[in-house]
């Protein structure tokens, strides 16, 4: 079974670990090098099924900046971020947005909108 090294995210520490499956025990993880609980429980979700936070902006019209800061309001999972980027490229909104505003219902069916982080 291959290790996979990766860095944990949660706290301040950001623990260097080294995850594999157990050989004996399949779907079973062996973790090493966190430091607390939210290590394992990150290796495990990183390991099995990771997620990232999408930002980047759109196209506004009629506010005075020419684009407006968004970002997904929960993670979606990590090979569907360059599709994401390439439906959120082709929206334009016309202002005024107000922040929090569901720019993208559902992008991708993931579950995630897409919203504005700043009234424009």
């Amino acid at each position: 079974m291959e290790t996979k090294e990766m860095i944990c995210i949660l706290c301040p520490l950001g623990c260097k670990m080294q995850v594999k499956e157990k050989q004996e025990k399949p779907g079973e993880l062996s973790v090493r090098g966190q430091q607390c609980k939210l290590g394992v429980d990150y290796a495990y979700d990183e390991y099995r099924n990771p997620n990232r936070t999408v930002t980047s902006t759109v196209v506004i019209h009629n506010a005075p900046l020419a684009r407006l800061p968004v970002k997904t309001d929960k993670p979606i999972p990590k090979e569907l971020i360059f599709p994401a980027i390439e439906e959120i490229r082709k929206v334009e909104v016309n202002g005024p947005v107000q922040i929090g505003a569901v720019i993208i219902k559902n992008l991708l069916g993931t579950e995630s909108n897409l919203i504005a982080t700043r009234s424009l």
